[in-house]
């Protein structure tokens, strides 16, 4: 039996059916909804985990808890140095045999806290010359200490009282010579003869950490000469009485003091000193002292030093000094 035989009868009723359901459907305005499917999110393949935080609570030890705090600052400065020359009899342009020995200490310590202030500074000089068929002659001889106190009033000015000590180390003496052509020498001073004492109060101006000038409107200083036949060679005994060892003035001092290195390995050092005692106030004391020193390297200087002084208790004109050394300087801390 074939099964498409009456196939042909029912085409025109299904191609009916066909239209009238498509007639239906576009007819109908309502949407159907769409279920969707969840979408699940991949793992991120590189994870980022928190970050997780240990407190612990340590107890500070004595030694932590209370640490000390260093006022102080500490310089010292040792240099030495050595000149010698040797010639033959013969040599034909001249000279003379001679060995010169020159050492300097300079310490200086400062303590500041809360704006007060104090330092003190020993300054030791000592040298000596002795050329061939010469006497010996001192090229230095100078003991200095310092001290001073200050409490801050401003921004730049201090109120301080200080005390200062000079002297020397070794006999001075004058040279000349006697009626057949030989060297003499007179003793002029020594230890303690004269030796300064002064003590000042006042005010001291202080803009910048290398530079400051006291002005001591209250000033005492004591000379003491302990040789009292010193006079014989030097008559104006240093401005003390003939026959006594002792002298106290009152005056008013002013002192500046410069210390600045001026350019890669240059320093210089100043201090100007004025003493006016109001017994003599038109006889000023002054004093200048300048070093410049110039670092080769570590421990190799070449110093440059220079001393205009004007006393009219030893003398009524300008006294003056100058050195210039190369040596070996040691520096504490480096």
């Amino acid at each position: 039996m074939n099964p498409f035989k009456n196939l042909g009868a029912f085409l025109p009723v299904l191609f009916l059916i066909t239209f009238t359901f498509s007639a239906f459907a576009q007819n109908d305005d309502r949407i159907e909804p769409i279920e969707v499917q969840e979408i699940q999110v991949k793992k991120n393949p590189f994870p980022v985990r928190r970050p997780i935080f240990f407190i612990y609570k340590q107890q500070l030890s004595q030694s932590l808890a209370h640490i000390k705090v260093n006022y102080w600052k500490t310089k010292a400065n040792f240099g030495i140095n050595l000149n010698q020359a040797a010639f033959s009899d013969n040599w034909s342009g001249g000279g003379v045999n001679s060995i010169a020995l020159g050492s300097l200490l300079n310490y200086k310590a400062e303590y500041n806290k809360n704006g007060r202030n104090f330092t003190t500074e020993v300054l030791l000089q000592y040298g000596k010359l002795k050329n061939k068929g010469q006497l010996e002659r001192k090229t230095n001889d100078r003991i200095f200490w310092d001290n001073k106190a200050a409490l801050p009033l401003s921004k730049n000015w201090n109120f301080f009282g200080s005390i200062s000590f000079e002297s020397q180390f070794d006999a001075g003496y004058s040279y000349g010579k006697d009626k057949e052509g030989n060297e003499t020498r007179k003793i002029i001073s020594k230890f303690m003869s004269p030796g300064y004492l002064t003590e000042s109060i006042g005010f001291e101006y202080k803009p910048e950490k290398y530079f400051s000038v006291r002005l001591g409107t209250g000033t005492a200083r004591q000379t003491f000469l302990l040789d009292t036949t010193l006079y014989r060679n030097n008559p104006k005994n240093f401005g003390v009485e003939v026959g006594k060892r002792f002298k106290n003035e009152l005056a008013f001092q002013g002192v500046a003091n410069f210390d600045k290195d001026i350019a890669p390995n240059l320093n210089l050092k100043a201090r100007y000193l004025l003493f006016a005692a109001y017994e003599t106030i038109n006889n000023i004391d002054q004093r200048l002292d300048a070093t410049l020193t110039a670092k080769v390297n570590r421990v190799v200087n070449v110093t440059l030093g220079a001393t205009a002084l004007y006393d009219d208790n030893y003398s009524g004109k300008i006294q003056y000094s100058q050195n210039l050394a190369l040596g070996l300087v040691f520096k504490m801390p480096r």
